[in-house]
């Protein structure tokens, strides 16, 4: 039986849904919120919850990238993960799907596809999608 020990958690409250602002409990994140243009949107400055998990998976990814790198003994280098997340219309309704794009020019594309590979193993965002949504990842 294995124990779940919490490290940290955090904590933000969304007022008004894709229209509202959210914040976090601190304070470092305070965000207007918009729907995007390509959605219905007005255009109006803000950020969207796309953009916010985006964010949070390609840190998350960056630093399992850099965990599995260290544990094969291998030095990436100065290496950059970008995420997309897509939201879609299907049948049921909506869904998201993601992308993830490494660039690792420090190191032979094979060796960084690998490292890719095996921080998608364990990465917590990766591990909390795998079998809801699909992610792609790509070597650049």
């Amino acid at each position: 039986m294995s124990t779940i020990t919490p490290l940290y958690t955090a904590h933000a409250t969304s007022k008004g849904g894709r229209g509202g602002n959210v914040k976090s409990d601190d304070g470092l994140v305070d965000f207007n919120l918009t729907v995007p243009k390509s959605m219905g949107g007005d255009g109006a400055t803000g950020t969207n919850p796309e953009q916010l998990f985006a964010a949070g998976y390609s840190a998350c990814f960056a630093g399992a990238v850099g965990v599995v790198a260290r544990a094969q003994g291998v030095n990436p280098g100065a290496f950059t993960i970008s995420a997309d997340v897509t939201i879609n219309k299907d049948p049921g309704g909506y869904s998201i799907s993601a992308k993830l794009i490494g660039k690792f020019p420090e190191i032979e594309k094979s060796k960084a596809e690998a490292i890719m590979q095996a921080a998608h193993q364990v990465c917590p965002y990766s591990r909390a999608t795998r079998g809801n949504m699909p992610v792609e990842l790509v070597v650049e």
